[in-house]
């Protein structure tokens, strides 16, 4: 199947790769709790789910009438960064079917990319966690964007790396797909043009209906699904 039209695929980190929201989860307490801002898991999933570190930070302020400084923030960020460093350094889980989707689709030569909330640190972290270090031609990270999802600027810079980095100077986004688990990340892949699958790792299917296709799985998908699927929307 060397004459397709799947010409990249692009993960998003948490929640898709790696199950690491309870991690980040663990990580902002250890920095919020101390400063009377700590919240429960559920209202973790449902608030901050999505954003990236510095959002998480500003809303967690935001919600208790609090000022956060740039100086603040950037050391809470630092803060936050080390304490999930120590975390990955435990060990990580990923979702079923995640590594071996990768390494299908890396042994049929298509592009991968990963399109993040977290800091490049972080993904690179769980990318090495995983096994699957050198697989990802393009890492996009919260640091090199000044608007997180579901602003669409994640998946611009992407896109853009790929016609640089794989040379495929007349990249169709629509010829590319994302794969998300959250409304933020969806959004942010379907405003850049990227056609998105959905997965149920964090929310119900019904909240996912933003996505082109929605799986429960992983596991649901492999290389010549891929295809088809694009080929179907091309």
């Amino acid at each position: 199947m060397s004459n397709h039209q799947l010409k990249a695929v692009i993960f998003d980190c948490d929640g898709v790769l790696v199950d690491s929201e309870p991690l980040h989860y663990q990580a902002f307490q250890a920095v919020l709790g101390p400063l009377g801002l700590g919240h429960s898991y559920d209202a973790y999933l449902e608030r901050y789910i999505g954003f990236d570190d510095r959002d998480a930070f500003l809303e967690a302020f935001r919600e208790d009438g609090r000022e956060l400084d740039d100086s603040t923030l950037a050391k809470l960020i630092r803060a936050k960064e080390e304490v999930l460093h120590g975390i990955i350094a435990q060990g990580v889980g990923g979702f079923p079917g995640v590594v071996a989707l990768v390494r299908d689709l890396a042994a049929n030569r298509v592009p991968l990319a990963v399109a993040s909330g977290a800091l490049r640190q972080e993904v690179k972290g769980f990318i090495n966690a995983l096994g699957l270090t050198g697989f990802f031609s393009v890492i996009v990270s919260a640091d090199e964007v000044t608007r997180s999802k579901p602003h669409p600027e994640t998946y611009l810079k992407v896109l853009e790396h790929l016609r640089s980095d794989e040379a495929i100077v007349d990249l169709n986004p629509q010829s590319c797909i994302a794969i998300e688990d959250t409304p933020a990340g969806i959004a942010s892949a379907k405003d850049a043009g990227v056609y998105v699958i959905g997965v149920t790792n964090s929310f119900l299917e019904d909240q996912l209906l933003g996505a082109d296709h929605v799986v429960a799985s992983l596991e649901e998908l492999n290389f010549p699904r891929l295809v088809e699927l694009i080929e179907k929307q091309i």
